[in-house]
This record gives C-alpha cells, structure tokens and sequence, in this order.
C-alpha cells in the first residue's frame, strides 16, 4: 500500500508477495432445501403384488320384503298318510340246548350271552322257580349253591344243608344207586347249556294236546318244536312252574329226568323222588278232561307217542 507512515514519517512499501493457502476451515451449516426439480418420465408397470388379507364379513342386512302370494296349488287326492311300522321293540328270547353245548340263537336274534340253564332255588322249604324262557333262567357262571341265606343280626351264611339249587339236565343217563357227584367237572358235564338272544320279533308258544306241533298263527314264523314243559317237584311241597305263554314251556328235547338237584352241602344228584310234569295230549275233544285219566305209559315210546303234549315257539314276523 502506497503512503506515508504516520509514525515514521516515511513512504509505504510495495506488496508483500501473497501468503501460503490456510486450513480448511470448519463445515458449514447445512443450506436450505432447493426448489423441486421438473416432473420425471413416467416409470415401466410393476410386477402384480400379493394377495392382500380377507376383509371382516360385513353385518346382517336387513330382512328382504314379503314375496307376493303364490298360486293355489292342484287339488290332492283324499287318502290317508302312508305310514311304516316300525319295529322298534326289543324282546328276548332264552334257548336251551338240554346238552353241554352252547346253542346258537335263532334267525333274527342276536346273543347276549351264554351260561347254565337254571330251573329253581329252594331255601328253607321254600321254592323260587325261575321261568326257563327268561333271562334270569340262564346263569353265566355255574356255583352248586348260587344263594346264601342271611338272618336280621347281620349274619349271612352260604352252603346251608337244607338250601337247593334245580338245574336243567342233559340226556344223561341216571344212576340212582350212586352216590351224589361232588367234582365240579363231573357235576358240569350234567348241565345244561344256555343262550340269551334279543331281537325285534315277538315271540308267543302254542300247545296242541296231540302228538304234532301245533302250527303258527298267521304272521308267525316258526322259531322251534318241542314238548310242553309245565312244572318240577322235590321233596316236600316245594317245586316251580313254567308260563305256558313263554319259550320256556316249550322244550326242544324230552328227557327223563329233566333236571337234576344240587344241595348246600356241594352235592348234585339225580334223586327218585323228584318230579316233571308236563301237558299231555287229548285227542277225543268229546270228552274233554276225561280221555287218558288213569292211564300209564311205560317206556319213552310210549309216553312220546300217547303222553306229552307237543308246542311250537313262533316269532312275529317283522312288517
């Protein structure tokens, strides 16, 4: 810079030559935004996106108006509505093969299950029969003593000398002159087996009071034949009978005797002076209650062909 120094008094020197470059200085604050540049060129179509989430159901509209009245429809014909019956009662039915195998339920019937067929108990004299064409005529297990007699002071006893079991016999042949079986194998081989069925069909039991089984009556289907089993004695006054409605009166096999006793004390045996009866015929319907009176049959052949009634087991044939 050309002058004159004030304090010295003398002239200004020429430009010094110019300095090196300095440091960089410190950043600046960052400017204001720009002003937006000019619209682009429009871009290709991207690729389809994803399905998006099902929306919510919407609400329940309102009820729609009242159609208008259709037309009367053709006259129908005066008829009742038709009707199928239907079957829908069960009924059981109890089969005993009068052997020591089981027997097989007839057509239509279904098992239940299987066992020894029981005629009755006796305790104290007194006799409980049990009807051959119920359930409760067919034991699952077989027990000499099925029973025991218990007394108000709370005591109970089993295997009483005087208490009997009655049970259905096979075609065994009797020895009264032995003494009473006590092996359980020996004494099983001598019961009769058992089955209980149910099915849908009603079942009734005819007798003829002849030598022939009756027929079925109309709608009926024949489920068996046999002989017309009507009641047993012991001893004493005790013994028990059959209802001559049931299956159960109606035997598929005549043998004599027909049941064999077992006592509390763990005996079975076939005793004389036990007793069968069953219905006899009477074919001179003239005289009806007097034709056979005093009669006796000795041998099977004869008491088969002049003696006992003949019956049949019919079922209801389903609609």
């Amino acid at each position: 810079k050309h002058g004159i120094n004030a304090e010295y008094g003398g002239a200004d020197g020429e430009p010094g030559v110019d300095g090196a470059k300095g440091d960089t200085g410190p950043r600046g604050e960052t400017g204001e935004p720009g002003e937006d540049g000019a619209k682009g060129e429009k871009g290709e179509r991207g690729e389809p996106g994803s399905k998006g989430l099902a929306g919510i159901q919407g609400e329940k509209g309102e009820p729609g108006v009242d159609g208008g009245k259709g037309d009367r429809g053709p006259d129908g014909d005066c008829a009742p509505d038709s009707y199928t019956p239907c079957n829908c009662d069960t009924h059981v039915l109890v089969r005993h093969s009068q052997s020591t195998d089981e027997p097989e339920c007839p057509t239509g019937f279904e098992s239940l299950w299987s066992g020894y067929s029981l005629v009755f108990f006796e305790g104290n004299g007194y006799g409980l029969s049990q009807d051959l064409g119920s359930a409760g005529s067919c034991l699952e297990e077989f027990q000499v003593m099925p029973f025991m007699q218990c007394s108000s002071s709370d005591v109970c006893r089993h295997g009483v000398r005087t208490d009997k079991s009655f049970w259905l016999a096979v075609d065994a042949e009797p020895d009264f002159s032995v003494k009473p079986m006590t092996s359980i194998d020996e004494i099983q081989n001598h019961i009769s087996r058992c089955n209980v069925c149910v099915g849908t069909k009603y079942l009734i039991t005819r007798h003829s009071f002849s030598d022939t089984a009756p027929e079925c009556p109309p709608k009926f289907s024949k489920m068996w034949e046999g002989y017309s089993y009507l009641m047993v004695t012991s001893s004493g006054t005790s013994g028990g009978g059959q209802d001559l409605a049931s299956s159960g009166s109606c035997l598929e096999n005549f043998y004599l005797p027909t049941f064999i006793e077992c006592l509390g004390r763990g005996t079975c045996a076939y005793y004389i002076n036990n007793l069968d009866y069953w219905l006899a015929q009477n074919p001179d319907t003239s005289q009806p209650g007097m034709w056979g009176m005093g009669s006796v049959y000795s041998g099977l052949d004869d008491i088969l062909e002049q003696g006992v009634a003949r019956c049949a087991v019919c079922a209801r044939e389903n609609v």
